[in-house]
């Protein structure tokens, strides 16, 4: 066999390579730079997490803290407000019942009262027509007898020493409910150094 004759065989996908660029591996430094790097990169990441999950956590802990003590104060609250509306209406029963007896021992006083309610109607009303209980219009009749153009009617709805004044423009309620009520508020409107 010559020379000639010998071929050489190379299977088919075989063929050979040239040489390629082959990235070199990294060494340990720089190995451990990017470990570090990853390893810091890690650490803030979950910092900013855990805060964030922190600060949600205290929101919570303090909206579920105010919930707890409004639902203590709210009741006290309206406890707050029952006794005082329960005290106004105590002092003014009782300052009633005081100022209803003090006008059956002295109708003058009565006789006075109806003459502030004239006056606040004023002169130039026409027609106006006082309501008193029947006992104390008996007993105020020598002291009304000089009233010119007022009505007086009895009034069974009206406690003695309460009245009501009626005339075209205004409507007085002498009612010592009302009376007191207006007192009332007056010293609760008034301002602490007035007290």
């Amino acid at each position: 066999m010559s020379e000639a004759a010998v071929l050489r065989w190379i299977a088919p996908g075989f063929e050979p390579v040239a040489a390629a660029d082959v990235p070199q591996p990294p060494s340990v430094e720089e190995l451990q730079a990017i470990t570090d790097a990853a390893y810091q990169d890690g650490f803030r990441r979950g910092q900013a997490d855990g805060y964030a999950t922190g600060q949600s956590e205290i929101r919570r802990q303090i909206a579920q803290i105010e919930g707890i003590l409004d639902s203590f104060t709210r009741p006290l609250a309206r406890l707050d407000g029952e006794v005082s509306d329960a005290l106004i209406d105590l002092a003014t029963r009782v300052a009633g019942t005081l100022v209803g007896h003090a006008y059956r021992l002295d109708p003058t006083l009565l006789a006075d009262l109806v003459r502030d309610a004239l006056d606040a109607v004023g002169s130039s009303s026409r027609d106006v027509e006082l309501r008193l209980h029947p006992d104390d219009l008996g007993v105020l009749m020598p002291h009304l007898m000089t009233l010119d153009g007022v009505r007086l009617t009895g009034d069974t709805t009206l406690a003695r020493g309460e009245l009501r004044l009626h005339s075209e423009s205004m409507r007085i309620d002498g009612t010592l409910d009302a009376r007191l009520k207006a007192c009332l508020n007056a010293m609760l409107d008034a301002p602490k150094g007035d007290a």
